[in-house]
């Protein structure tokens, strides 16, 4: 995949941290070619929702990981815990694995909590951290706690110039990122994903024709409001003549309430509701979707790569990259359906690489395998824009 004629040391240490489904889509690629470099020796820290049965046990998805990787877990939260218990937790979980097994570089990515509480360890403690997407937009509390990543993190490997350029606005050194691409890339165009037929089969979803669905909490929208996305999104699915792929919501603030709203569906035969999938297996459920319904960022990153249509509910995703195949929406039940009936009359779109073409490992690597980010050191000085006055 690539050369690394430049010499290394004998072991580099580094840490991943991972505490969602999506975010561990993301990291697996750079993991997996970590683990391959001579010289580099690889742990995965495992917490958040991958530890909580509720939410599909997803762990079970990064024990599957080469027997090379040394998995570390810790539980960094109880049902229905705020997130600044969570961020606390998080830090004290990292301080550990620090004390016991310093490692050399800390790879965090986008705008978890999770995240936060990694790359402010690794700050407080000087050791690396490498902040993964940094410098896009995002909606609610995540686009405040991404930046917030970003000026933590010494490293920044991001999706692309225009983010580059974001990063670089926060005060950050132009020296210090590289545009890599999303790595999620490199599996969704690789010719290694199932087929459609082995996912139906696995899963035992009886039909080939459907709508995949997510939708997620608002943590700065009320309990009210997060219900009445899910009523409105439920009534118009039950309305629809068609069938969908439900995936559970993620363990944000507001999940109960999508939860309970998910109850309606129970015994109707259209649908087939999931706590989690495999992230292969999602890519091809997506690949080969009608269209994508909710307020995922899959909607706003993944669907457009493969020009299927997705209808963006609500606010969640305000502001964010936009695209021909994404049909904004609001939240009553006739606003989702209107949205609806246009995604269903759209052909695909082109696929959109504006965030990578499927080579973010090999890139990862190469720098892995060099010498600019191991000279560098933490101490970091923020780099003031020239801006005319004209």
């Amino acid at each position: 995949m690539f050369s690394a004629e430049q010499d290394l040391p004998a072991t580099r240490h580094i840490c991943f941290l991972t505490g969602t489904r999506a975010d561990f889509g993301k990291l697996k690629p750079l993991i997996v070619g970590a683990s391959e470099l001579p010289g580099i020796r690889v742990t995965v820290l495992v917490t958040g929702m991958h530890l909580m049965p509720k939410y599909g046990s997803t762990v079970n998805e990064v024990r599957r990981l080469e027997p090379g990787v040394h998995i570390r877990e810790f539980d960094n939260q109880s049902e229905g815990d705020s997130m600044d218990r969570i961020l606390a937790r998080t830090i004290e979980g990292l301080a550990e694995l620090i004390d016991e097994d310093r490692p050399d570089l800390i790879v965090v990515h986008g705008d978890r909590v999770e995240a936060l509480g990694g790359a402010a360890g690794g700050a407080l403690r000087n050791v690396a951290v490498a902040h993964v997407e940094g410098g896009e937009l995002s909606g609610t509390i995540d686009g405040v706690l991404r930046h917030a990543v970003s000026k933590l993190s010494h490293i920044h490997l991001v999706a692309n110039e225009e983010s580059k350029r974001r990063v670089v606005q926060l005060g950050e050194d132009s020296a210090t990122v590289w545009a890599i691409g999303s790595p999620d890339i490199d599996v969704m165009l690789s010719d290694s994903l199932p087929s459609l037929g082995e996912v139906l089969s696995d899963y035992e979803i009886p039909f080939d024709s459907y709508a995949l669905v997510i939708l997620h909490g608002v943590t700065t929208e009320d309990v009210q409001t997060n219900a009445a996305v899910a009523s409105g999104m439920i009534d118009a699915l039950i309305k629809r003549d068609g069938n969908a792929v439900i995936v559970h919501p993620n363990n944000d603030p507001g999940s109960e309430v999508i939860l309970d709203a998910y109850e309606r569906l129970d015994g109707d035969e259209r649908f087939r509701v999931f706590p989690s999938l495999r992230f292969e297996a999602f890519l091809t459920l997506l690949r080969h979707a009608e269209m994508l319904i909710g307020n995922s960022s899959a909607g706003i990153r993944e669907a457009p790569i493969y020009g299927v249509p997705s209808v963006d509910i609500g606010s969640r995703q305000r502001g964010r990259a936009d695209h021909p195949s994404i049909i904004h929406s609001g939240i009553s039940a006739a606003e989702v359906a209107a949205a609806m009936t246009v995604a269903e009359g759209m052909q695909r779109a082109e696929p959109s690489l504006q965030f990578g073409t499927g080579d973010s490992a090999e890139r990862f690597c190469a720098l892995l395998a060099g010498n600019e980010i191991w000279a560098r050191g933490v101490d970091k000085v923020f780099q003031d824009l020239l801006i005319s006055e004209d």
